[in-house]
């Protein structure tokens, strides 16, 4: 990759930011309303107030949940997503339960897990592990249905079975779409992660955020707010790492049918 790619793509990322960020600036520069948040201030804000001891003690409580809870969903959903996709009886005999699960808002199940597991990590943990499963699991069944059949038919022929048919030709063809559910679960786990912590908490990022706001700190409180719009940049970045090496055979698969057009 080349000097002239490399300074596009990075021109393409920060082109929209740099824009919006100088609007926003123009906009707030002699707005005097203490609940608009100027940049300058945001930023003086995440230097003095949240880097330290409070990103610490706020910020990974809330990573530990959000990962703890989201890496539980991508196990689960995959697994038994990959159970269900190959075998049609418990396609039918979970299908209705997993739509009338899957319609249930996780935010409302929040004062029941309360109640019944307590106000401790664990509540948040598997609000965020309920949301996210639906996307991953959801898409791995779909994923394991829709494999080729002619390929299928072809791995019996040579023999493959078991074990080593999941491993080299169910899990393989299924992965784009269990790609794209664990992508559609990332902003999942994001929002109940602060929705947890914004009513059920005693740290956390959305804790933190709500103690600012109850005492009228609002440079802080969108300070934080910036914090969680950071940490969804980074998790994109990461899945995006990873996808493209899971999945560099689907890529250069596309590139190759893309340039024979």
């Amino acid at each position: 990759m080349n000097a002239r790619i490399v300074t596009r793509r990075v021109f393409m990322a920060l082109a929209l930011p740099i824009i919006i960020i100088v609007l926003w600036w123009i906009g707030t520069l002699n707005d005097t309303n203490p609940f608009v948040p100027k940049p300058v201030n945001v930023v003086t804000d995440l230097v003095t107030v949240w880097a330290g001891p409070l990103l610490v003690e706020q910020v990974v409580p809330s990573l530990y949940r959000l990962g703890v809870g989201l890496g539980g969903a991508i196990v689960v959903g995959v697994l038994l997503g990959i159970l269900v996709g190959l075998s049609r009886v418990a396609r039918k005999l979970t299908g209705p339960l997993f739509e009338f699960v899957r319609a249930v808002p996780p935010p409302v199940l929040l004062p029941v897990l309360l109640l019944v597991i307590g106000i401790d990590d664990r509540s948040k943990i598997f609000l965020i592990f309920l949301g996210c499963l639906w996307p991953v699991l959801l898409n791995t069944i779909d994923g394991v249905r829709s494999v080729d059949q002619v390929l299928g038919d072809t791995t019996r022929t040579y023999g493959l079975r078991g074990w080593s048919r999941l491993r080299y030709f169910v899990l393989p063809a299924s992965m784009p779409r269990i790609m794209t559910g664990i992508r559609l679960a990332l902003p999942i786990a994001i929002i109940l992660m602060v929705v947890s912590e914004l009513y059920a908490a005693l740290d956390g990022l959305g804790y933190q955020i709500m103690l600012f706001k109850q005492t009228f700190q609002t440079g802080p409180m969108w300070a934080g707010i910036f914090i969680i719009g950071f940490i969804g940049i980074l998790l994109a970045f990461i899945f995006r790492v990873i996808e493209r090496r899971v999945l560099a055979w689907y890529y250069g698969q596309r590139e190759v049918e893309t340039s024979e057009r």
